[in-house]
């Protein structure tokens, strides 16, 4: 990003975008007091809700549930009209973002035109109940959508440990089901997110936002049978990766890396990579790239920077490619600086799902220089200041605050969260002791390498002895697979 292009994104501001979220904000607050006992100001917030979408598809939909809301005779099908018209605000929010960014960078983005693929609904097995008299679909959904429904009444304010428990069960046998293990998993983190802070009616501050959008991105789930399929298309070229960004949880993670994909013809797109895997909370730090052992090509072309050549590779409308490891090849080594200034500029970027639009998932691959580091919270670009997104930086690679703020360009996301700009960087060039270094996030993804130098080589961890566990007997993938293998044999 130029010294301009930073200037146009910071000056403008979407028409209506305030108001949207304000409107959303007292939906959210109505959720924390609970819409099975709403008082003025959160009936108020419901009617603003119904007359910011009178003009659009939702309006008779939205308009009914807040009736029933106010009536004391919701269902599950009236949340869902809620959840949608929430989902429509924001949405709105985050095309208005998305087309504001668009225009200062000059990027293209497709437009969205996919089909939703058939869904037969049911449990693997053959059969509507699945094999080992397992629950059909419609009820594991139906399981589901009944606990989110008891949370909606109660109000996160009069949850306690018993409707916690609750999701248990269903959420048990929806991991069951390969349709709804999205759900599942969202289902699960939103029930440790709740029991960890209880009682959360002692909480002087709740995470309102973050828990209506896990609610409502629940409830969409789950009258949609896990979310829509959509069909995906075999690619072949050359993938640069840019950067990779790594999401964290005590039960799970997930590696996205973000890259150009050049197919023949000379044809350039924005793709993304995920894979997710999971773990117990004592792996951390650099032996998470352990649990993607089963990925040696992705691994590859994170740490060495190694171009993949890709051979009918899956990718969905969204820009995701379905990663299968054997259609990968590694190739000749490519900078990813170098990609960015070279290639980035030119790439389509993809169409956002419809489930997808919300403001805070916004993450688009950036080139930024010549900036300089302010107090190590923002960068400077030509008098325009961007803050830094410091708190996703990972513990298992070697980019830290200090070689941000010793950097003068970076490879990053730009996000947009709580009414601001964010760069999250995923790489950074910087001069250590007069002489030039590169970091990236991945660069530990085959294994930690102690010591650094200049010319962009790679940054070791600085402490040998975290070196030497991340290899040795000391590392605890390792360890627990080798308790793991122990208690099979027995």
């Amino acid at each position: 990003m130029l010294a301009a292009q930073v200037k146009q994104l910071l000056d403008t501001e979407p028409e209506g975008a305030v108001e949207a979220l304000e409107i959303v904000d007292g939906l959210d607050d109505a959720l924390v007091h609970g819409l099975g006992r709403i008082g003025e100001a959160q009936a108020s917030a419901l009617a603003a809700l119904a007359t910011a979408l009178a003009a659009t598809p939702l309006r008779d939909r939205v308009s009914e549930a807040v009736d029933k809301v106010r009536a004391g005779s919701l269902g599950d099908e009236h949340l869902a009209a809620l959840a949608g018209g929430r989902a429509a605000l924001l949405g709105a929010v985050h095309d208005a973002q998305l087309a504001r960014l668009d225009a200062a960078l000059g990027r293209s983005r497709a437009g969205w035109a996919a089909e939703v693929s058939d869904v037969d609904g049911r449990l693997p097995g053959g059969g509507p109940e699945g094999q080992g008299g397992g629950r059909s679909l419609d009820n594991l959904l139906a399981g589901c959508r009944s606990w989110l429904t008891e949370l909606a009444i109660t109000g996160w304010a009069g949850t306690g440990q018993d409707q916690i428990s609750a999701s248990g069960n269903v959420i048990h046998a929806a991991y069951a089901a390969p349709r709804l293990r999205r759900l599942a998993v969202l289902l699960d983190g939103l029930a440790a997110e709740l029991r960890a802070a209880s009682p959360i009616a002692t909480m002087s501050r709740l995470p309102a936002r973050r828990w209506a959008d896990l609610w409502s991105r629940g409830v969409l789930l789950a009258h949609s049978a896990g979310g829509p399929g959509f069909s995906a298309v075999e690619v072949s070229g050359r993938l640069l990766i840019l950067g990779v960004d790594l999401h964290e949880h005590e039960t799970a993670v997930q590696l996205q890396a973000h890259g150009v994909l050049e197919e023949p013809g000379g044809a350039k797109r924005l793709v993304r990579m995920s894979i997710s895997a999971g773990k117990t909370n004592t792996v951390i730090g650099a032996s998470i790239w352990r649990l993607f052992s089963g990925y040696p090509m992705m691994l590859n072309g994170l740490a060495k920077h190694r171009v993949l050549e890709l051979s009918g590779m899956p990718l969905l409308p969204s820009g995701d490619l379905v990663w299968r490891d054997e259609l990968a090849a590694a190739a000749e080594p490519a900078d990813p600086f170098a990609t960015a200034r070279v290639l980035l500029g030119a790439a389509v970027a993809p169409a956002v799902p419809p489930l997808e639009r919300h403001p805070v998932r916004i993450a688009e691959p950036v080139l930024v220089e010549g900036y300089t580091v302010h107090n190590g919270v923002s960068i400077d670009l030509g008098g325009n200041a961007i803050d830094l997104d410091l708190l996703r930086l990972p513990g298992c690679g070697p980019l830290t605050a200090a070689a941000v703020e010793a950097s003068s360009a970076c490879l990053g996301l730009m996000r947009w969260d709580a009414g601001r700009w964010l760069l999250q960087p995923l790489a950074v060039q910087a001069t250590v002791k007069k002489k030039p270094v590169t970091v990236h996030n991945g660069e530990w993804a085959l294994g930690l390498r102690v010591g650094g130098s200049a010319g962009g080589a790679s940054i070791g961890h600085p402490d040998p002895k975290v070196a030497k566990a991340s290899s040795g007997k000391d590392d605890t993938v390792a360890v627990l697979r080798e308790r793991a293998g122990r208690l099979l044999r027995k």
